[in-house]
C-alpha cells in the first residue's frame, strides 16, 4: 500500500562526499525505481494540494526540475524553470544569493509569473535554505507571493527551514 511505502530505502548513505566527514544522502536509488519515484511524487503533489490556491510550479535547475515538473503536471498547473545565469533567452529578472564559499545567480523570465499569483516552490533537497530562499525572493520580486516550499527530503539539522521562515515548509523524508 502506497501510505506505507517507505521511500527511506531508496535513499543511500555516502560517507565522505563530498568531502570527509560529510554523509552525503544520494536519492539516486529514488530516482532509478518508478514506483519509488510515483510514490514521491504522489505524496509532494498531495501535501501541497493542502496549502492554499496554487497557480503554478516553480523549481531551480537543475535537481529541482526533476521533481517539479511532475508535481506540476499532478497539480495541472503551469511549471516555471529558475535557472543558473545565460541558459533563458527571453526577458530575465535575477537575484544574486550567498553559498557556504562565495555567491551565486538564479533567474527567471519576466513574465514566467504574474503579480498576486501562488507559487509553490520545489527542490529535492533541504538543507541550508540558501538557494530555497533566493526562489521565494526572486518570485516575490515579480510580485507573486509564496504558496509553500516542498521537498523530497530535509536535513533537520541543518536548520535551513527557519530559514525559509514564515513559508510553509514541506518535506517528504526527514533526517
Amino acid at each position: 500500500m502506497a501510505d506505507r511505502f517507505d521511500l527511506t530505502r531508496y535513499v543511500r548513505d555516502i560517507p565522505d562526499f563530498p568531502k570527509p566527514g560529510i554523509l552525503f544522502k544520494d536519492i539516486t536509488p529514488l530516482l532509478a525505481n518508478p514506483e519509488a519515484m510515483r510514490i514521491a511524487i504522489d505524496r509532494i503533489a498531495e501535501s501541497a494540494s493542502k496549502l492554499s490556491s496554487i497557480d503554478a510550479v516553480a523549481a531551480a535547475e537543475a535537481r529541482g526540475f526533476i521533481f517539479g515538473a511532475p508535481v506540476a503536471l499532478a497539480l495541472n498547473v503551469p511549471f516555471v524553470p529558475i535557472r543558473k545565469p545565460g541558459k533563458l533567452p527571453y526577458d530575465k529578472i535575477s537575484i544574486e544569493y550567498d553559498l557556504e564559499y562565495g555567491k551565486d545567480r538564479l533567474e527567471v523570465h519576466a513574465d514566467a509569473v504574474s503579480e498576486g499569483q501562488k507559487i509553490l516552490l520545489i527542490d529535492d533537497v533541504l538543507a541550508t535554505g540558501g538557494t530555497m530562499k533566493a526562489c521565494a525572493d526572486l518570485v516575490r520580486s515579480i510580485g507573486a507571493d509564496v504558496a509553500g516550499c516542498a521537498f523530497l527530503m530535509e536535513l533537520g539539522f541543518l536548520e535551513g527551514a527557519k530559514r525559509l521562515h514564515p513559508d510553509e515548509v514541506i518535506s517528504i523524508i526527514r533526517y
